[in-house]
């Protein structure tokens, strides 16, 4: 019976012993995973911190960019209307001068028209004034004649005797009178043939 309870004993104490032993072993154990939960908690704790900034960092750039966006989009709009505003000022412009040339067209054929028309009116005044040198030359040398006619018959006229009067009067023979006559036909005729047709306007 001593035996018995001795190794009983023992087996308690050993089991005690082990068990704390197991005990401390435990303790140790969650000693090290109470560390590691620290250590895993602090580089989230870490993780979650840098998370967070990038997290702010990238609102902040997001806030940027979507001013940066805005700008630009104010930008484009503005441009947008510059262009707009710029195109119908050159259509204004090309309509402007459009007119303005259709305007010099008119002028330009209308003074065209003019030109040809006072070329015609000095084509025919040259025609006229060749025509009118002519006839006034002509009239010059007929004039000349004329007065070389009127001075023979006045010279002719000066030179009748009282004779020449009484043979140009004889009733019988008449041959005084027809030779008067005769000569009276042909200064007239002269002077006929001097006569100008073509008149000065």
């Amino acid at each position: 019976m001593g035996s018995r309870a001795f190794t009983y004993c023992l087996v308690v104490v050993a089991a005690l012993a082990s068990g704390k032993a197991f005990a401390q072993s435990e303790t140790d154990r969650l000693r090290e995973a109470l560390r590691q939960a620290i250590a895993q908690t602090r580089t989230l704790e870490d993780e979650r911190t840098a998370l967070q900034g990038k997290l702010s960092s990238a609102e902040r750039d997001k806030t940027n960019l979507k001013a940066q966006i805005e700008a630009a989009q104010a930008e484009t709009k503005k441009a947008q209307k510059q262009y707009r505003d710029a195109v119908d000022e050159f259509n204004n412009r090309l309509a402007e001068r459009d007119a303005t040339l259709d305007k010099w067209k008119s002028a330009y054929e209308e003074a065209a028209n003019v030109a040809r028309t006072k070329e015609a009116e000095r084509a025919k005044f040259e025609t006229e004034a060749t025509a009118c040198e002519a006839s006034v030359k002509s009239c010059r040398s007929k004039n000349t004649q004329l007065v070389k006619i009127g001075r023979q018959l006045l010279r002719r006229n000066a030179d009748i005797h009282f004779g020449d009067k009484l043979v140009a009067r004889e009733p019988v023979i008449g041959v005084g009178r027809v030779r008067v006559q005769n000569e009276l036909q042909d200064y007239t005729d002269k002077i006929l043939d001097q006569k100008e047709t073509v008149c000065v306007k």
